[in-house]
Order: structure tokens, then C-alpha cells, then sequence
């Protein structure tokens, strides 16, 4: 009676599993499909040991107590403003997309610039960044008025020739006249490259996430589910807390990349490039693990596309550790605990397509 054609079967079919398993894929309940993973003696131990190695990430950044609104207004504009480069083709959320509520990065194994240069290094999140003690794997920068800088004048990123000309560019548009006197009262508007890269900084600071580890952190004990609990044990008893710690489970020490065993790619010698101290070969910032199951491609080259054998390969690496893929899953799963709230729903509902549960080779 009806001609209905395979593809439109297909089609249908696929719309109603993705439905399915939409609602299927939120936050586990406790219960049956949660079942306690830990006895409670390790529970509580797991919530002191939590409070010794972690702290919630705070409210506000460093630096932001004398930010104003109006220069926060001109720095996110910056942000945004492919101006900044030679062609007129890359802003800074280029490479560390925010948009859509993404995570500050561009999910590339190493950003594109002007003319299609690829970078030499994966583009670390903004989010979260000024709570780092240095900015850029190898620390080059201070702080995020300084790394701000950097990007707008690298011959393989945004190549703008000098900062004069980045000035006369910006100063050349009349919106931002007005918006840097609001910003500068003090300094009576000037256009100047510390001013440009002061409010790209003051915009920067605002990028702060929660997530439920912060909640548990706090005292929320049911924040996590029984898997990330799990994964938070291994992770702490493995030895992942030897580098990983604070507010942002990182961002705060530098370490060697291959401490024990070697990576495999030993072209980029990290912070050795900046000091050409012998002993800082290889010597890289540890990654801030806030937010990481949205970051992918890993490591300081992007060459670690899944979470899982990043995983696994930095336990060997950095502890002499050979985990299971159930070990290291646990840990991907406490790793969920980090995406920041205002992601993670958004995250949440992507989940089975990205997990491999449900994909479009299914048909």
C-alpha cells in the first residue's frame, strides 16, 4: 500500500535510536544501573584523599578584582576580531573556539594560521588558563596579557609584522576608539599593544567553569557517579596525582614528557627551546585536566586522538604503570566529572555517538 523506500526506513530507524538513546545517555541514577563500585571504607577514604590532592576551582581569577565591565565588553570584541591578523582571516577563538559553549580549543592535532601554516604544537583550552601559573607548554609567558601578544606576532600563526601596525589597525576603527576611552579612562583611550592585549586578558579571566567535581570537592557526595568515583580512586592510587593536582589538576608545575619510558616524538624539546638549560629537555607544563574529555587531540603535538590512550600511555610514560583499558576507562569516566556544567549537558547528549555506542556506520 505504501512505497516506502529502504533509505527512508533507514533514515526513520536511525532518527528513533538517536531519540532513544538521547534520553539514555544522561547522568547515571544511583541504583541497579549504578551499583556501588567501592566499598564504603574506601568511599570515605576516596573523600578525604580527594580534599589533600584537589581544591574546587575558585570563582574569580587572579588579576580580575579591578576588571571592569566595559573592558571586558573590549577585550571579548578582541577576541573575536580577525583583524588582528595579517589577512584578515584568524581571531584568537580561531584556535580556541568558544562559541557554542565550546571548550576553548579548535580539536586539532595543531592549529592552522594565516596562509594555512599548520603550528607546532596543539592549542591548549582557554578556559580556565589565567589560574595557571604560566601560559604555553613551554612557559613562555608569564601571564595571559603576555601570551595574548604572542599569537598576533608569530610568522606561522596571525604574522602581523610589528605591534605598530597592529595598533594603527585597531586604532583605525571607530567603535573601538570609543570602547578603549571607556576601558582606558586612566589612560585617556590609548591604543597601544599592552592595552589591546590587557583587555584580551580581562576577557580571558572571565572564562571560568564548574563542574561536579567541584561539587564534590565541596562536600557533595553524590556529585559523581559510581564509575567516576571508581576512576578518581585509580587515579589517586596510581600515581596520576604525582603531576596532576590543584584546582585545575594541573597548569601548576612543569614535568618531563617521557620521565620514565620516552615518547615517541622527541623533535619538540620543550621549555629547552625558551632557557637552552640542558636539564629542561623535554620539559613541557602539565596539562590542566579541567574540561580534558572535551579537548581532544592530546599531548603537547596533538599526535593522541583518544582520551583512553592518552591514558595509558602517560601511566607507562610518567609512572612505569600498565593499565588495563578497564583502568583507564574508569579514569576517562571521572574525567566526564570535569566538563564544566554549562558544557557537559550539551557533551552528555553527544556521548553515545562519540563513546562508539551508536555511530553512522550503523547502517
Amino acid at each position: 500500500m505504501f512505497n516506502i523506500s529502504e533509505d527512508s526506513m533507514k533514515h526513520s530507524l536511525y532518527l528513533l535510536l538517536t531519540l532513544v538513546l538521547l534520553f539514555s545517555c544522561g547522568k547515571p541514577k544511583d541504583g541497579p544501573a549504578d551499583e556501588q563500585l567501592l566499598t564504603q571504607e574506601q568511599l570515605t577514604k576516596l573523600a578525604v584523599d580527594a580534599k589533600i590532592y584537589f581544591k574546587a576551582v575558585p570563582d574569580k581569577m587572579p588579576g580580575s578584582e579591578t576588571d571592569t565591565p566595559e573592558l571586558i565588553a573590549l577585550g571579548e570584541k578582541l577576541y573575536n576580531d580577525v583583524r588582528l591578523s595579517l589577512d584578515n582571516t584568524i581571531s584568537c577563538n580561531s584556535c580556541h573556539l568558544l562559541n557554542d559553549n565550546k571548550a576553548g580549543v579548535d580539536n586539532k592535532p595543531v592549529s592552522i594560521g594565516v596562509g594555512n601554516k599548520n603550528g607546532t604544537r596543539n592549542s591548549p583550552t582557554v578556559l580556565n588558563a589565567g589560574f595557571q601559573f604560566v601560559q604555553f607548554w613551554d612557559g613562555r609567558a608569564k601571564d595571559l596579557a603576555e601570551q595574548a601578544k604572542m599569537p598576533v606576532l608569530n610568522p606561522v600563526e596571525m604574522t602581523m609584522p610589528n605591534d605598530k601596525e597592529v595598533v594603527k589597525r585597531i586604532a583605525s576603527v571607530a567603535e573601538y576608539k570609543e570602547m578603549f576611552m571607556k576601558s582606558f579612562p586612566n589612560d585617556k583611550g590609548l591604543v597601544s599593544f599592552d592595552n589591546i592585549a590587557k583587555a584580551i586578558a580581562a576577557f580571558e579571566r572571565t572564562l571560568v567553569t564548574h563542574d561536579r567535581f567541584d561539587d564534590y570537592i565541596k562536600g557533595q557526595s553524590d556529585a559523581l557517579t559510581q564509575e567516576e568515583l571508581k576512576g578518581l580512586d585509580i587515579f589517586i592510587n596510581v600515581g596520576c596525582t604525582t603531576c596532576h593536582t590543584g584546582a585545575l589538576l594541573g597548569g601548576n608545575i612543569y614535568q618531563k614528557m617521557g620521565l620514565i619510558h620516552p615518547y615517541a616524538d622527541t623533535v619538540d624539546k620543550g621549555r629547552y627551546d625558551v632557557t637552552k638549560v640542558e636539564t629542561d629537555k623535554y620539559m613541557f607544563k602539565v596539562p590542566m585536566l579541567r574540561n580534558v574529555a572535551l579537548t581532544s587531540p592530546y599531548f603537547h603535538d596533538g599526535k593522541v586522538a583518544g582520551l583512553e590512550d592518552a591514558i595509558i600511555q602517560m601511566a607507562w610514560m610518567q609512572l612505569n604503570k600498565k593499565l588495563t583499558p578497564e583502568e583507564a576507562g574508569y579514569i576517562a569516566k571521572f574525567f566526564n566529572a570535569l566538563i564544566d556544567k554549562k558544557r557537559e549537558k550539551k557533551e552528555t547528549a553527544g556521548q553515545c555517538v562519540k563513546s562508539g555506542r551508536f555511530g553512522s556506520d550503523v547502517f
